[in-house]
């Protein structure tokens, strides 16, 4: 299989951007006579960007893999990638008891985050055959030893490879039933924040996890002292629901639209909605942006926009929200926004939705309100 014909699209392209990297090539190649051996159903994908682990396994002869991907542009882009190379005999799942069931080959793609690797070996340990073996990899600026312990608490033997241009993996084997039983009953996390009036749920890996970070802080408060008419809105980019659900709590006849192109955002923001009570009112969506939506019925749109796609910096997911954010907002209707002042946002709100003006501002973030144009 020729790994240079996979693409991102429809996530964002660009340098510095790819769709493969050595990690993932490192996976495989360590990975390769597990799969050629493991039988149709037995080979799990947790974690794969772009379709690279996914195609690979197939390539090397595994049959009917069950792939998760966290975003649903990464789901498109396997999808896109598998057309274009013939590759198709797999299933797109979400992460649950019954996607690692009886597995036994695990190939994942290291998160960055120590909690979603926690949630994900507990529930591999929990639920995947006994002689299950997980090859989990990533590049080592991205790698810690607490991996190591995080695997270690719930398998019995943990491994290292020798690293291959700048990546290593990771051997995991012996589930410890108990311990992952024990560990996956802790997920998903609640905490309650008694200053804005939320229990904050979240699965590991979600943006911030169950705090409240300083930049959403400013934003509500922001938000508590606006004149706002409105009786529809958006919470773009959800995250952990907070702010959709903080909308809900505070403007009891506003109708709110929570959406992420993460199913753990999405999982996350459906579970706080439910903690505070207002399943009815807020509707959780996994999307790519505002794709659910039609043009020009939204009256209210509130957005913290990611600024990182995988570990690359990148100021075109914010775009991609913004010129959404115009596409769906009503005419007159608004953008608030909060985003890192160094990241100077505001000559693209104002060139892609409207006048644009500044609300509130502290050491490190902005907050402001744009205006469609008419």
């Amino acid at each position: 299989m020729d790994m240079a014909t996979l693409r991102r699209h429809p996530d964002v392209e660009g340098q510095g951007l790819v769709a493969v990297d050595a990690a993932d090539r490192l996976i495989l190649d360590e990975a390769a006579d597990l799969v050629t051996g493991a039988g149709a159903h037995a080979v799990v994908v947790i974690d794969d960007a772009y379709g690279a682990l996914t195609l690979g396994a197939m390539d090397a002869g595994a049959a009917q893999v069950r792939t998760h991907q966290d975003l649903v542009t990464g789901r498109r882009a396997l999808v896109a990638n598998a057309d274009r190379l013939g590759l198709n005999d797999f299933d797109q799942i979400s992460l649950s008891a019954d996607a690692v069931a009886d597995a036994r080959v695990v190939l994942l793609r290291l998160p960055r985050s120590l909690e979603r690797l926690a949630e994900v070996a507990a529930l591999v340990a929990a639920h995947a055959n006994p002689d299950v073996v997980v090859v989990a990899g990533g590049r080592i600026k991205h790698m810690s030893r607490q991996m190591n312990d995080v695997l270690g608490a719930v398998f019995e033997q943990v491994d290292v490879s020798h690293a291959r241009q700048k990546s290593r993996v990771l051997f995991a084997r012996k589930p410890r039933r108990d311990a992952a039983g024990r560990a996956l009953a802790s997920w998903p996390r609640r905490d309650r924040h008694d200053d804005v009036g939320l229990d904050v749920v979240a699965h590991g890996g979600v943006f911030a996890g169950t705090k409240i970070d300083i930049g959403t802080r400013l934003l509500l408060n922001s938000l508590a002292n606006a004149p706002i008419e409105a009786h529809t809105a958006v919470d773009l980019a959800c995250g952990s629901g907070i702010v959709g659900s903080w909308l809900a709590l505070h403007r009891p006849d506003l109708r709110v639209t929570a959406t992420d192109r993460s199913a753990i955002a999405v999982a996350s923001a459906r579970a706080t909605a439910a903690a505070n009570g207002l399943t009815d009112r807020v509707d959780v969506v996994q999307a790519d942006g505002l794709e659910t939506l039609p043009d020009g019925s939204q009256e209210l749109i509130v957005l913290n926009p990611p600024f990182h796609t995988d570990a690359a910096l990148s100021v075109g997911i914010a775009e991609h929200l913004f010129i959404d954010a115009a596409r769906t907002l009503a005419g007159g209707g608004e953008l608030w926004c909060v985003w890192n002042s160094h990241l100077r946002y505001r000559p693209a709100l104002e060139r892609i939705v409207g006048p644009t003006r500044q609300i509130a501002r502290n050491t490190k973030f902005t907050v402001t309100a744009s205006t469609r144009r008419t």
